[in-house]
């Protein structure tokens, strides 16, 4: 896949996300004088900012990767307190949509990845499942066949057959501007390929029945 298409499908949901900024804060400066759900409309402006904001770190770091300007910089990394991180900084609009957040982590757990590469996957994943779930969202990690195996699964209605039998992005290429679900595939992809141990090479897979028994995306690092 080149940059460019990567480039047009990041641009076009953008822009959706620029509408719909522009569209409710026309909504409260029409209403300014008279009683309003400011929650609400607080609520859709800071889910599509951060969606801008992730859009944006992940135009920059593909862009980065096909260029071979970035390597992965692997660390020992605690893995408990990662994750107790990356549900601080969702925390905000999970309650902000009513969606129940939770974790599930040994706290002994370590990993050895780059915990900044990581960090954007799974904020991505956490904000479309945000978006997505109907209200609960678990976020865990284990040790698993010699693999650090990071989850994120919703409450909806899962993924559909075509895409688990695709398992990545990579697969479909033609379909990528299809939606943001392809987009976050190929990103994930991405990132865990650049994550190798020996012969072992990290990858992404989706399921539809784990811990909540509906959506399951789950990303896994050698």
């Amino acid at each position: 896949m080149k940059f460019y298409d990567v480039l047009a499908s990041l641009i076009h949901d953008m822009k959706n996300s620029l509408s719909m900024v522009i569209h409710t804060l026309d909504e409260i400066t029409a209403d300014a004088a008279v009683d309003f759900d400011k929650p609400a409309r607080m609520t859709v402006l800071q889910n599509e900012a951060k969606r801008l904001n992730n859009n944006l770190i992940e135009l920059l770091t593909l862009y980065n990767i096909e260029n071979e300007r970035i390597s992965p910089s692997i660390e020992e990394v605690d893995v408990a307190i990662f994750i107790a991180e990356i549900m601080a900084e969702n925390r905000s609009s999970a309650e902000a949509n009513h969606i129940e957040l939770v974790s599930d982590c040994d706290p002994e757990l370590f990993g050895y990845f780059d915990e900044n590469l990581i960090r954007n996957v799974l904020n991505n994943l956490v904000g479309n499942g945000i978006r997505y779930t109907r209200d609960r969202l678990l976020i865990s990690a284990a040790q698993e066949a010699g693999y650090l195996v990071f989850r994120v699964e919703d409450n909806w209605s899962g993924y559909p057959e075509q895409m688990l039998s695709k398992q990545s992005a990579e697969d479909d290429h033609g379909a990528l501007a299809e939606g943001r679900t392809k987009l976050g595939l190929y990103f994930a992809t991405m990132i865990a390929e650049m994550h190798r141990n020996g012969e072992q090479q990290g990858f992404i897979r989706l399921e539809n029945s784990h811990q909540l028994s509906v959506g399951c995306f789950s990303i896994w690092l050698p």
